[in-house]
């Protein structure tokens, strides 16, 4: 969904080496554009603007909109389907202006509603391709939630004070990964795919955002807003931030890059197909 600040920022979509920390341009937009998906042939980036999802060539490094049908007020929570033949997004309905969450063919298409109740922000897609998992605010609350894929009855993973939000599935289907600001500041956490379990996996003096787990399911990206820049809560565009690597079973950090961006760096899984390369957007604000 369009913000504010669209029309004032230079966006940068960028790759880094999540090895040697190597940044690469691929290209710069006179908008804003967020969250990229990388595709599973590696061939294409996937990301929001304006409301619509767009896939980027990586071979002629060329953009072309997604028909995406009357949902064309996309936010940056967005996930492709394991197979790559479909894709989930959240979408901002015109009678509420409400985010929930639609299925339509990557290829484009008609969506499917799968969660009527809103708010609703999606994050993960189980690798057997049967669940969604997605941060939704239900009696006031923000918590975490499940849903079969191709819609149904959802189910509360989550129920603790403060937020949890950015939900994703492991690679192997037994965990979720998620942050949570249940211990104070925003951290990374972990618990078993049916919400048991969980587990605090960063301790940082710092805000941790949005865990997106590496394809071979040996490291953990993440966005870290510095402590007294932002609330807890809250994860604002315009931000000196750091993308930082973890292993997946938990230890020591490091940072991969500093940038100014947050909000639609990293909002959702953004790792190549052979665990290498994470690509994201970092932004810079015009005149």
């Amino acid at each position: 969904m369009p913000r504010p600040e669209d029309r004032g920022v230079v966006s940068v979509l960028e790759t880094i080496d999540a090895e040697t920390g190597e940044r690469t341009t691929l290209a710069e937009f006179d908008e804003l554009i967020e969250a990229p998906n990388w595709t599973r042939d590696g061939a294409r980036l996937i990301y929001n603007s304006g409301g619509l999802l767009h896939a980027f060539d990586l071979a002629t490094r060329e953009s072309s909109a997604i028909d995406s049908g009357f949902a064309n007020r996309c936010n940056n929570d967005h996930v492709l389907s394991p197979d790559n033949a479909r894709v989930a997004v959240s979408h901002h309905t015109r009678e509420d202006g409400q985010s929930r969450i639609y299925v339509l063919p990557l290829a484009g298409g008609r969506p499917t509603l799968i969660t009527p109740m809103a708010p609703s922000y999606l994050h993960g897609w189980s690798p057997d391709g049967s669940t969604l998992a997605y941060c939704a605010e239900r009696n006031g609350q923000y918590d975490i939630y499940a849903i079969p894929a191709e819609g149904g009855v959802e189910t509360q993973l989550t129920d603790t004070p403060g937020l949890d939000d950015g939900p994703e599935y492991s690679p192997d289907g037994r965990h979720i990964w998620f942050n949570s600001t249940r211990s104070g500041l925003m951290q990374v956490w972990r618990m078993n795919a049916d919400g048991g379990e969980p587990t605090q996996m960063t301790f940082d003096e710092s805000n941790a955002w949005f865990p997106h787990v590496s394809p071979d399911g040996r490291a953990v990206a993440y966005l870290v807003y510095r402590k007294g820049d932002v609330a807890p809560n809250d994860h604002p565009a315009n931000k000196q931030v750091e993308l930082r690597l973890m292993p997946s079973e938990g230890g020591a950090f490091r940072t991969l890059a500093a940038l100014f961006g947050g909000q639609g760096t990293i909002n959702v899984n953004s790792w190549s197909p052979d665990s290498r390369k994470l690509a994201f957007v970092s932004y810079r604000l015009k005149g």
